[in-house]
């Protein structure tokens, strides 16, 4: 049975997927001159042949799948020649940058003006890529002949055949249960559109909470815009993390740019950015700059020429729309689910309608007709198969997305929610992520001295830069000089603490403390830079080559600032707090390194060393005019550099996350810590953070050592060697393996670690990676994922994008770049840690609310209402239960309290349990049915047929002995009683029997809200776990059994009777002694989780 979810992506271009790569280097071949002499021979000699085809396809469209996919390869590429035609004639790329602004009529020095920018809105519409279109007509189609459906117009067929011509003579109630199919069948398609309709809304709305915004210039001034908003025309500035929202022709480049186009192409190492172009072809050369890709690093300035639908982009999405989308793994394991059952009911129909004609007819003749033989086989699959389940799967998604929303969670697909209830492992990212992205400068350090930053500011401020005190003047400089950061103008009337800043954290920090020892206004004035080079993981420093527009001569100097392990070996002079310059010697190289490890280790400070170099003679830097010459020479020249000081800057962890990190231990997930911070700072951090927890903490030499052990375990008794290893762990019976869960390594210490290694580490609860690069975190996430971890990744920067996107579920906070949001597949808009709980206990709870709605479906679907039609044709009984009632059980009673259990809140045990193994814990399995069938079913079963023969007996005085094997003898004479009244009596015990599975099932539906907890302690009525939909459930049970039982139309169409008054109440003391047996399971299982019965729970 087909699922189907209404798409939930805004745009439906598999960007990063193979099939959008393939576009791309199809297109490019045919942009390309080979290309395109290659396609337009083909595409002559194949044209008229194209045309009958589609022509013969149209009229006889049942074809070999190998001519269809013939016909549909010939359209895709009719399609992508008409689209290379098309770029084949932008030669923006070929134009000078004037030519360029000429071409799109915009002024470089002041963009677009707002009118302009409108006027073009008009033409070229907004930038926004078109989705796929809806296809009504299919989707329609699908509503009322697929999915459950399509069970059902077999069985109206039937039913109206038995009617006439093959009922002798025509029976009112076939045609009747004919037309009732036709109803369901209505109603069911017009809830799936609905559903549908619903679902696809719901994600709308979540995908677009975010609306993403690019830096551009209109009327003269850098303003934000919405990237919908975008023109051809209009002048964007990007930088790394930026994912470029147009066709961009580049016109300005820092020297390090680097264009990520992975996602569009499939190319994995990110591309020289140039102004100039480097290929003829339109997708190939390097000046250009696609919608979809991102800047890895450096940052430009580009003109857009294309938007929307006109972009590669959009042209490749409508080259691949109508792609199915992918089913989730829930809705796999329920139509595996469904197709079993649908064939189990196919042979138990089949299997009786054998029985009737092999045994029954000849040897009891006149006990069933050949029309009431084929209505009760197909009887067994209509009811067999639980109609509301699919519905019940899409109700529950689009249930848990909108509760996602509620908590300012952005999930992009349904497939992701399910995943989040499996999450193993946690990496997550220090600075933004378990801390609150808020860097305060807290100590300053000289080669002879430190101090609280505080006490610095009070007494070095000053008005300007000359002003301040020859030492802290260096620092002033190279914070404010060696920086990518800057202040929002429009909050620069705020106090400095209050201001807005743009950029890194650690940038904005350095910004701040530059801004309170003086003000930077008037001294950016004073300097010119000449060339940035940015930070990056990979060299860990940052570069700035900047002039004193004071000073006569002018000449340039350098400025970093960065890792002191990295720095400091490049370090041959330091800065005395006096400001006097002395050479670098082995005492004051350890008392850096030595007040960089304890502000670290004592103060959680991520230390920055801050240098420069200048020239008093020969100068490299002078004259050098071009910004490559001047790169390469600078960083030739990055030594021989002077220590103007050490900043320690604190990052506080976020209020929320160390109960955040001690629920995800409780739900046996554990989190690691992957940062790019120094070990002893990280550790720091983690500890404050709950991430780290036990007093002893291992290194590198622990795992090396525990590796060397289980080596020498594996050879000889060589008992001296097994000693010397052992020797290398503590003994200490505090330091026992038994009591290590946590582990501190860094970057550096993982090269060359092996597959055993990576065993012992898996094995640790807590784990901090310091020192990480980008490619190390990937790295991680792989060799967790290798050893059958199911991952999530938290980041918001570029360099978190590659292990994001490794990982099972990447997660980007709100705040982050928008690569990294667009790389994600959750987002955290309120930038809270403490909502990824949320998220994971809402994936947890899709997971157990669909279990519950299965578990109260089968009894009553399954072995409920198959016994009666088992009884009726081997045992010989009149059917205890109409096809009908079974009908209204299944497609209208039934649905209601699905939706009802659909609406669960969490149990409070939910996050108290270790995620299921998706490999292992799958939707159903054999303890699953022992409860459905071996417990709730048989009980409903035996007080259906309980109800059934009490009312025969007391309305009829008819025995239970006189009902089995009744076969053919169950008419006219029988027992004194005319065949009208043993109808009249069937029908009656028929409906009691019916308003005993529907009482017995409000028992089930409270039951089945918790699997282990009392149902007691899950509330319905008040509190925080109430679900007010119960009320509204049993009600509408109630009115649906009083209108077929007790109207007179239904009585005489469907042979249902009027239900006696006592045999309303008469089921209730079953119901109280299922709700009881179950509790009582429950306390068995709470009290010994270990016993048999605790393994075979559900």
């Amino acid at each position: 049975m087909d699922i189907q979810v209404a798409d939930s992506r805004p745009v439906t271009i598999p960007n990063g997927t193979p099939q959008a790569a393939v576009e791309f280097h199809a297109l490019s071949l045919q942009i390309s001159e080979s290309g395109t002499r290659l396609s337009d021979r083909r595409h002559r000699t194949q044209t008229h042949v194209s045309r009958w085809r589609a022509l013969l396809y149209t009229v006889f469209p049942l074809l070999t799948a190998h001519q269809q996919h013939e016909a549909e390869e010939h359209q895709r590429e009719a399609a992508l020649l008409q689209v290379a035609n098309e770029l084949r004639t932008h030669t923006y790329h070929l134009e000078s940058i004037p030519a360029v602004y000429e071409q799109l009529d915009v002024d470089p020095s002041c963009g677009l003006c707002t009118d302009e920018a409108v006027r073009r809105t008009e033409t070229s519409g907004c930038n926004v890529v078109s989705s796929a279109p809806r296809r009504l007509v299919v989707r329609s189609f699908g509503w009322v002949f697929g999915g459950f459906n399509r069970f059902l117009w077999p069985a109206m067929i039937v039913f109206w055949l038995c009617w006439k011509p093959i009922g002798n003579p025509p029976q009112p109630g076939n045609l009747a249960m004919a037309v009732v199919i036709i109803l369901v069948i209505c109603l069911q398609a017009l809830f799936g559109a609905g559903q549908e309709w619903t679902t696809h809304r719901t994600m709308h709305s979540i995908t677009n909470m975010v609306t993403a915004e690019t830096r551009a210039m209109r009327n003269g001034q850098q303003v934000q815009l919405a990237q919908s908003e975008l023109v051809p025309g209009d002048i964007v500035y990007l930088r790394a993390g930026d994912r470029v929202p147009a066709d961009v022709r580049l016109v300005r480049v820092s020297m390090d740019l680097r264009v990520d186009r992975s996602e569009l192409s499939g190319a994995p190492d990110p591309t020289i950015g140039t102004t100039g172009y480097t290929n003829t072809n339109y997708l190939e050369t390097r000046n250009m700059a696609m919608m979809g890709m991102h800047i890895a690093q450096g940052q430009c300035t580009g003109v857009v020429v294309a938007t929307g639908d006109r972009t590669v982009l959009g042209r490749i999405g409508q080259l691949v729309t109508g792609n199915p989308a992918d089913r989730t793994i829930l809705q796999i394991e329920v139509q595996r689910l469904v197709n079993w059952l649908t064939t189990v009911s196919l042979v138990v129909g089949t299997l009786f309608v054998v029985l009737w004609a092999v045994w029954l007819r000849p040897k009891y003749p006149g006990f069933m007709s050949v029309s009431d033989a084929l209505a009760n086989g197909v009887g067994v699959l209509v009811t067999f198969v639980p109609g509301s389940l699919p519905i019940s799967l899409i109700l529950a998604m689009t249930m848990v997305a909108k509760r996602m929303q509620r908590y300012k969670l952005l999930v992009k697909n349904l497939t992701t929610v399910e995943t989040l209830g499996t999450v193993t492992v946690i990496c997550c990212e220090k600075t933004g992520t378990v801390t609150q992205r808020r860097m305060v400068p807290t100590r300053i350090g000289f080669g002879d001295t430190e101090m609280e930053f505080d006490d610095l500011v009070s007494t070095c401020e000053a008005a300007t830069v000359d002003a301040l005190d020859v030492a802290v003047r260096r620092v002033h400089e190279t914070a404010f000089l060696c920086n990518a950061a800057r202040f929002d103008p429009t909050s620069m009337h705020l106090p400095i603490n209050g201001r807005v800043v743009l950029g890194d954290a650690t940038d904005c920090a350095l910004l701040r403390m530059a801004e309170h020892l003086c003000p930077l206004q008037p001294a950016r004035r004073q300097y010119n830079t000449l060339l940035t080079v940015p930070f990056n993981l990979r060299r860990r420093w940052m570069l700035a080559v900047c002039t004193d527009r004071t000073k006569s001569a002018q000449s340039p100097f350098m400025v970093a600032k960065g890792a002191p392990e990295t720095l400091l070996p490049k370090c041959t002079q330091v800065q005395m707090q006096n400001g006097e310059i002395v050479p670098m010697d082995h005492t004051r190289r350890s008392r850096i390194e030595e007040m960089q490890h304890r502000w670290a280790a004592q103060y959680g400070c991520r230390v920055l060393l801050l240098c420069r170099r200048e020239y008093t003679e020969s100068n490299p830097l002078s004259g050098v005019a071009d910004s490559a010459e001047l790169y390469a020479v600078a960083c030739q020249n990055m030594c021989e550099l002077c220590v103007v000081g050490l900043v320690g800057l604190v990052d506080p962890p976020r209020d929320e996350i160390l109960d955040s990190v001690g629920k995800f231990r409780g739900a046996g997930i554990r989190v690691f810590m992957v940062t790019g911070d120094y070990a002893p700072t990280a550790a720091f951090v983690a500890r404050q953070c709950g991430i780290i927890t036990s007093t002893t903490v291992d290194g590198i030499d622990e795992i090396n050592a525990r590796v060397m052990v289980n080596k020498t375990e594996k050879r000889t008794d060589d008992i001296a060697c097994r000693s010397t290893a052992r020797s290398l762990l503590v003994s200490d019976s505090e330091h026992t393996l038994a009591n290590r869960s946590s582990l501190v390594v860094s970057g550096p210490d993982l090269h060359g670690l092996g597959a055993v290694h990576w065993d012992i580490i898996a094995l640790y609860d807590e784990c901090v990676f310091a020192r990480i690069t980008p490619e190390q975190k990937l790295q991680v996430v792989e060799e967790m994922r290798g050893r059958k971890h199911i991952v999530a990744v938290t980041g918001d920067e570029v360099n978190d994008v590659p292990a994001m996107r490794a990982a099972h579920v990447g997660v980007a906070m709100g705040n982050g770049t928008q690569v990294a949001k667009a790389a994600s597949n959750v987002v955290l808009l309120d930038n809270n840690f403490s909502s990824l709980v949320v998220a994971i206990e809402c994936g947890r709870l899709l997971f157990i609310n669909l279990k519950k709605v299965i578990v109260y479906l089968l009894p009553m679907t399954n072995l409920s209402e198959i016994m009666p039609s088992l009884f009726n044709v081997v045992l010989g009984l009149p059917i205890p239960l109409s096809t009908f009632l079974m009908l209204v059980i299944n497609t209208i009673t039934d649905v209601w309290a699905s939706v009802v259990l659909i609406h669960e809140e969490p149990e409070t045990d939910l996050m108290l349990h270790p995620p299921r193994n998706p490999s292992k814990d799958g939707l159903v399995d054999v303890r699953f049915f022992i409860q459905a069938y071996g417990f709730v079913g048989l009980v409903q079963t035996i007080t259906g047929h309980t109800m059934f023969f009490l009312c025969l007996y007391l309305r009829g005085g008819i025995h239970p002995r006189d009902v089995f094997l009744a076969f053919n003898k169950w008419t006219d004479g029988y027992l004194s009683k005319s065949k009208a009244e043993l109808t009249e009596l069937v029908s009656v015990s028929g409906s009691v029997h019916f308003m005993a599975l529907v009482v017995m099932q409000w028992a089930n539906m409270f039951v089945a809200r918790t699997r282990v907890q009392s149902v007691f302690r899950q509330n319905p009525f008040w509190g925080p776990r109430r679900n007010p939909l119960l009320l509204v459930a049993v009600p509408i049970a109630v009115s649906v059994s009083l209108i077929v039982n007790e109207f007179q139309w239904f009585n005489s169409v469907f042979l249902t009777g009027k239900i006696p008054v006592e045999f309303f109440f008469l089921p209730i003391p079953f119901a109280f002694l299922l709700v009881g047996l179950e509790e009582l399971r429950k306390l068995v299982v709470r009290r010994y989780p270990n016993a048999g019965l605790a393994r075979i729970a559900w």
